[in-house]
């Protein structure tokens, strides 16, 4: 068996440190939706009524959505200028201070002006790593690459889930399992600190070549950095296929925060589980969503463009069914379906997800601006995300969880309709 290239396993190290140091960053995120219950109790303690913690704290993670969505429209072009490990450093490191600085506070407004700055330096870290992937990767193997990539924010995500359930269950309060998880994020952010490489040239090997397709042209393959801001910014916003990629981002992000945000929640409000049992079920969704992605990288690295643009069809409009069913079925307390069916949801539509902010960003932007595509996708895609605080907050208190999920079930027809033109853009473009 002939061994791995020193390239190659450079590339394995570079995948690996992003995976762990992007699933790092999920302990300083899930760490609010996991927690929630306890810091909403705490609010109760203070004076609030349960309906005004419930609005507050839908307040406080909208603002953190808000403030994530502003980083994303200016850390992509941040990274095409000055690099990915940079960027991808800078919010390892941010988090874990404003990780430890919500949990000294003890008051809505403190809670609310630490984890909008969390969520804000954040915003770095993903635009880094596509920046990073382009330099290293083929464009042969971008959908390969960013779904392994990709794995860090679903089952980091879950694992993340997984672990601080056991903090819970080992009797820890909210503010020791926000210690905790800070304390670990610090660990990763210095394995990446020594060992993360911006380019295959920082060990003297040649980068891979990018997609010859990306809106820049192959001119601009081998480029450092940009020639100015205009040159990043119009070739994207001018693409019809880069506009209707980001509408896709729009209603597939609002779903994917709302199960990310709620989900523990609604276990415990509908199914009746505890708190750790809610964060242990709440995994199931990255968890069936990281095997998607996997599935769903592959097949687009061998079906090509048009094959992506089909995933995602597919998987937007069966999404819309599973919403529907939660939605409109009966549940009895203790019953696993509602988990089985927030599962099923993950699988569908986080294979999709997974294409916008990585393998289609990089196809769009090459070397020159992939980072400033994904930021800008993912930038879209949070402004219908910040509507998964307070929002779906305010419907599960005046509809119930029944009408904030059939509410839910619109904006995925909505998406499948965005799907079908981005479909009928790639079939064209495969015809021609």
């Amino acid at each position: 068996m002939p061994r791995p290239t020193r390239l190659l396993r450079w590339q394995i190290i570079t995948l690996v440190l992003m995976v762990v140091g992007y699933s790092g960053i999920y302990l300083c995120r899930s760490n609010l939706s996991v927690t929630l219950t306890s810091i909403e109790a705490e609010l109760v303690a203070q004076g609030y009524t349960g309906d005004q913690a419930r609005i507050w704290m839908g307040r406080i993670i909208s603002l953190g959505v808000a403030a994530y969505t502003l980083g994303k429209f200016f850390t992509g072009s941040v990274a095409d200028f000055l690099g990915g490990r940079r960027n991808m450093l800078f919010g390892m490191l941010g988090s874990v201070l404003l990780t430890v600085l919500f949990a000294f506070g003890g008051a809505a407004p403190w809670f609310t002006i630490a984890w909008f700055g969390n969520r804000l330096v954040q915003s770095f870290c993903w635009t880094g790593m596509v920046k990073i992937t382009g330099r290293w990767f083929s464009y042969s193997a971008y959908g390969t690459a960013m779904g392994i990539v990709s794995l860090s924010y679903l089952f980091g995500d879950a694992a993340a889930r997984q672990f601080m359930s056991w903090l819970l269950e080992a009797g820890l309060g909210w503010r020791q399992v926000f210690w905790s998880v800070a304390g670990v994020l610090a660990a990763i952010s210095v394995a990446n600190l020594v060992w993360l490489k911006e380019t295959p040239r920082k060990i003297g090997e040649p980068e891979p070549t990018a997609n010859p397709l990306n809106v820049y042209g192959q001119a601009a393959d081998d480029e450092q950095r940009p020639p100015s801001l205009r040159a990043l910014l119009v070739p994207l916003l001018t693409s019809p296929e880069f506009v209707v990629v980001c509408l896709l981002s729009l209603g597939l992000t609002l779903l994917r925060e709302t199960f990310n945000t709620w989900s523990p929640t609604y276990f415990k409000e509908v199914v009746g589980s505890s708190e750790s049992e809610a964060a242990r079920q709440s995994a199931l969704f990255p968890l069936l969503g990281g095997a998607a992605v996997l599935v769903a990288g592959w097949l687009g690295d061998r079906l090509g463009r048009g094959g992506r643009a089909g995933v995602i069809l597919g998987g937007c409009a069966l999404t819309s069914v599973v919403l529907w069913l939660l939605g409109t079925a009966s549940f009895t307390s203790g019953s696993l379906v509602p988990v089985w069916l927030v599962g099923l949801a993950g699988f569908l539509m986080l294979g999709p997800y997974s294409y916008l902010a990585g393998a289609i960003s990089l196809d769009l932007g090459g070397k020159r601006g992939a980072a400033t595509a994904c930021g800008i996708i993912d930038g879209v895609g949070y402004l219908g995300g910040i509507l998964a605080g307070e929002s779906v907050a305010r419907l599960s208190i005046a509809y119930g969880w029944s009408g904030a999920f059939q509410a839910l079930a619109g904006v995925a027809v909505l998406t499948s309709l965005a799907g079908a033109v981005f479909f009928w853009i790639q079939r064209r473009k495969v015809a021609g």
